[in-house]
């Protein structure tokens, strides 16, 4: 198939913008100007902002096993709405794939259902259980992207330097959701003022931070690829900062609800604001943003986490942790950040998609002649609010609900296919 998006805008430098019209032809990027004769099949980007598709590390599409909450089908379809055209599937499933034969039926779904491109995580233990490894380069062999326990963390330092070694061993990363359960003392939100002030048990900064600790010198001993999942707090900052000064090689994500939000935000003991790792004080979300800017933290990540309407239209003791994303990621760091002059738009792409691109040695984030048409477009110039009934996600648990964004996805193409295009444009 052969097409043209027409009336565009790319970024040149910072945020200055350039208009463009970019050929595809056979999935593939055939040109980029800014005028191109017409073709037989058009796009009108309508002065949109086209970049690369974005690139996310951390999504939970909760099949098999929780379907209720959301699909392949229907988290690839959320991930497409908001300019994603490759996100990795977190393991956190039942069966969990932690076999080559468990980890084959995930990726079948995935290529019959996604709309996007999938990469699945692999478990580092059995069953999500901090006790007996999975066969690394089997699971390797048969497709896995990486391997991570995410939704708990490693308990035993044996076993995490163990997996490190088996996982170097195969070229792999070690993806790490740190979480120390000897420290958690039953907490369900940030251990501060706002938790008191709500009568809700509090979740230490430490239990984040030692674990990390504990993991950068174990990723020295092993020289593994050590990637961290949503860096939440001021101390983890400050010890990746130092271990990639010792030349560590580790890498960190931070999640648009953790720079956006603090505690402070939370009104009322309500599970919708409910998140793991919690949302942190104001002090941390200034580390957070910071280690953005001089480079400690690499990407942004969402996090998505879609859970049934019951469980979160509760308290926080009795809710799930976790809040949707993909959807809103873009436009809510464009406007909280971009327009207000935090973040230029070309640091904001780069972390969004051309970043976790490279790190992870992706086909993707790349906007060339020749390279995949992994393309989205974006609206940055009228605002719109964010609706539950706009929604691809079959879950709704997000506190951004209301909120009042620029940057809202107009098209999304995976490999020259339109993946998404919204009806109003």
């Amino acid at each position: 198939m052969r097409f043209i998006i027409k009336n565009g805008r790319m970024i040149k430098k910072g945020n200055e913008l350039s208009n463009v019209d970019v050929l595809v032809e056979n999935g593939k990027i055939l040109a980029i100007d800014e005028k191109l004769p017409t073709e037989e099949i058009e796009f009108d980007a309508k002065n949109g902002l086209i970049t690369p598709g974005l690139v996310d590390l951390h999504v939970h599409f909760r099949q098999p096993g929780f379907e209720y909450k959301e699909t392949i089908q229907t988290g690839s379809k959320a991930a497409a709405r908001g300019g994603y055209t490759t996100v990795c599937a977190m393991p956190n499933l039942n069966p969990t794939p932690d076999s080559v034969e468990n980890l084959e039926k995930v990726m079948e779904i995935i290529d019959k259902d996604a709309v996007v491109k999938v990469l699945q995580y692999a478990t580092i233990t059995e069953n999500l259980r901090s006790e007996h490894l999975v066969d690394f380069k089997e699971l390797s062999n048969s497709g896995a992207f990486a391997f991570t326990n995410d939704g708990v963390g490693v308990q035993t330092a044996g076993v995490m330097y163990l997996a490190m070694e088996e996982a170097a061993k195969v070229g792999k990363a070690i993806v790490a959701h740190t979480e120390d359960e000897s420290l958690l003392f039953q907490g369900a939100m940030h251990e501060g003022k706002r938790n008191k002030e709500l009568g809700i048990p509090g979740i230490l900064s430490v239990v984040e931070s030692s674990q990390i600790a504990r993991d950068l010198l174990l990723a020295e001993a092993t020289g593994v690829h050590y990637h961290v999942c949503h860096v939440s707090t001021k101390e983890s900052v400050r010890i990746i900062r130092e271990a990639k000064k010792a030349g560590i090689q580790v890498s960190a994500e931070v999640c648009p609800h953790h720079l956006i939000l603090n505690d402070s935000y939370i009104p009322k003991d309500n599970a919708i604001w409910k998140m793991n790792p919690p949302l942190r004080a104001l002090e941390d979300q200034k580390a957070l943003i910071e280690g953005l800017l001089d480079g400690t933290i690499d990407c942004i990540a969402t996090d998505h986490a879609p859970h049934a309407i019951e469980e979160k239209d509760t308290s926080f003791v009795n809710g799930m942790f976790g809040i949707v994303g993909s959807e809103t990621a873009f436009s809510l760091m464009y406007t909280h950040f971009v327009e207000t002059g935090i973040f230029t738009l070309e640091q904001l792409i780069n972390w969004m998609s051309v970043k976790p691109a490279r790190l992870f040695k992706l086909p993707a984030g790349d906007l060339t002649i020749g390279s995949a048409a992994d393309i989205a477009v974006f609206n940055i110039e009228d605002e719109v609010t964010i609706d539950s009934a706009d929604f691809e996600s079959k879950s709704i648990n997000t506190p951004f609900l209301g909120w009042k964004v620029k940057g809202e996805t107009m098209m999304t193409f995976v490999d020259g296919k339109l993946a998404f295009q919204i009806e109003k444009f």
